[in-house]
């Protein structure tokens, strides 16, 4: 094979040719074919701070959600029926530990004497045929 030495090869003319003074007045004609109004930019960062708040938004409602679900149920106080279903239903409380729990208003208050008929008394006794029940309560 040859070798090929590049210098000494003839040259090939380029199909390409600028016009004269081209360069010179390169800018001006540039300038002049841009349009006038320039177009509205839109911010990349527009679309993404509108889907930030609202992520934001569900955030904050979603911690929220424990604050205000406690303060709506937080009741001190207790329904009666539900106490006594409790008391009902718990065989291991008796009458001192229902008493230890009243206070000394609540225990006078319960001291009132109720006068109940002789023959009152005789009527539920008579008709009730668990006499041994009420005996040892």
């Amino acid at each position: 094979m040859k070798t090929f030495k590049l210098e000494n090869e003839p040259k090939i003319a380029t199909g390409f040719k600028t016009p004269d003074h081209y360069f010179e007045n390169f800018s001006l004609k540039m300038m002049q074919q841009l349009p006038e109004s320039e177009p509205k930019v839109i911010s990349i960062f527009q679309k993404r701070k509108n889907l930030i708040m609202m992520v934001a938004a569900v955030l904050v409602i979603a911690l929220m959600i424990p604050i205000l679900n406690y303060s709506t149920t937080s009741t001190s106080e207790l329904d009666s029926t539900a106490l006594e279903n409790y008391i009902t239903y718990q065989s291991n409380v008796n009458q001192y530990d229902l008493m230890s729990g009243l206070e000394s208003e609540d225990i006078n208050s319960l001291n009132t004497s109720i006068t109940i008929a002789d023959e009152t008394i005789e009527d539920v006794l008579s008709e009730n045929s668990n006499l041994e029940n009420l005996i040892l309560e």
